[in-house]
């Protein structure tokens, strides 16, 4: 019969199959087998679908006679084959409570229950369908099916009306926008928009703060490789509060303030847009980002927001340089660009890392061996480096002249 069987008794698979003796099917169908009653479930509804009209015709009358008050319990102990799960939901003179089971039970298929929501009378019923967001998510022909069924509650429909509106409406809207985006040239805008977290939850973005932080956004896709990441995870490892997001604005406003940058209304707000982003959207925007995008997010707390600025492709020398020389940034950050091969080569860079007291020590030490002279006198001298610092800046410039200073 070509069904798939559940159950591993061999009678069951034997009649099912077609390859047990004509009486066996015939006493099958008629339920005078001695088996267990997920067993004997499986079998009559495969044999009520299946090709012979005969066994089909003697099972229905079979399961129409087959006692229902148990079908609850064994519903909810997980012993119904899908087959059997779809045959009785959509049978209206099951109890409730069985009825209840069959559509929270994730073994019943989604087309039965389509059909079920278009078709059933039960308004409650359609409530439970409600309820299932996920489910509903995953499979939008449920909404449908719920919202063309004039037995609908008030309450099913706005569930199921909040569901399309919240994950299928916006989704249709975001693409829209990143379509015309894609059509003015701004590839890596359409794609950051497309991934980013659009919704009502706290780490989500509106349309308005997705479509003003695309604009900034230069990077396409080609250009990164976030294999490195494992962005599918970053929410789940950092967790933020209300007050963590706060602290991290309060921060960046607070830094950029004292290197003398123009901290206006527009730019602040761009700050709060940016800092209300989920970590994983900070990351995508930091590798992606331009250079207002970067100069804010370099500064951000999570180290993994910052390091993705580092690694932005166009980023550029100048920008490695300030960041080299900041006293507030991660020494983690200042390791990745000291044994950066590219910024390696750059000197500027080299000496900021060099000149900057959070450089760590051991990336300190193997810069100073490439400073000119006259830089490492100077950083003999600097009460701003630690002291270990100065004193091998200090032997070197001895090494180099002589033992004369």
């Amino acid at each position: 019969m070509g069904q798939e069987i559940t159950s591993t008794n061999p009678v069951v698979k034997a009649v099912i199959e077609g390859s047990a003796p004509r009486a066996a099917q015939l006493a099958a169908a008629r339920g005078m087998l001695p088996l267990p009653q997920a067993d004997l479930l499986e079998l009559l509804v495969a044999l009520n679908s299946g090709g012979d009209d005969e066994l089909s015709s003697i099972a229905n009358e079979t399961l129409r006679s087959q006692p229902t008050d148990g079908l609850e319990a064994a519903v909810r102990a997980g012993e119904m084959a899908p087959p059997v799960l779809s045959y009785f939901v959509g049978r209206d003179d099951i109890p409730k409570g069985a009825h209840e089971a069959i559509l929270v039970n994730p073994a019943t298929p989604v087309s039965a229950i389509a059909s079920f929501a278009s078709t059933t009378t039960n308004g409650s019923l359609l409530e439970l369908v409600s309820i299932n967001q996920q489910l509903l998510i995953q499979n939008p022909e449920l909404l449908d099916a719920i919202l063309t069924n004039p037995a609908r509650t008030a309450e099913a429909e706005r569930r199921a009306l909040e569901i399309r509106r919240e994950f299928f409406e916006k989704e249709r809207g975001a693409q829209q926008i990143a379509n015309e985006l894609r059509a003015r040239g701004n590839e890596a805008a359409a794609e950051f928009f497309e991934q980013a977290e659009i919704g009502a939850g706290s780490d989500s973005l509106s349309m308005e703060d997705a479509l003003l932080l695309a604009e900034h956004i230069e990077v396409p896709d080609l250009e990164t490789d976030d294999s490195w990441l494992g962005l599918e995870y970053i929410e789940e490892i950092y967790e933020e509060t209300e007050e963590q997001r706060h602290a991290s604005i309060g921060k960046i406003i607070g830094e950029l303030q004292q290197e003398g940058e123009d901290i206006s209304g527009e730019r602040i707000s761009m700050i709060n847009r940016v800092m209300r982003m989920g970590v994983k959207d900070r990351v995508r925007l930091g590798m992606k980002g331009d250079r207002e995008a970067r100069n804010i997010l370099i500064r951000d707390p999570n180290k993994l927001v910052a390091s993705a600025v580092a690694n932005n492709p166009r980023i550029t020398e100048q920008e490695v340089e300030m960041i080299a020389s900041m006293r507030s940034i991660s020494e983690d950050i200042l390791r990745q660009i000291a044994t950066n091969r590219q910024w390696s080569r750059s000197y500027n860079v080299m000496h900021s890392l060099a000149r900057n007291p959070r450089t760590p020590i051991a990336n300190s030490m193997t810069i100073m061996s490439r400073l000119q002279m006259r830089d490492l006198i100077s950083l003999s001298k600097n009460r701003n480096v630690s002291d270990a610092v100065r004193r091998h800046a200090d032997r070197l410039v001895r090494s180099r002249t002589g033992g004369r200073n």
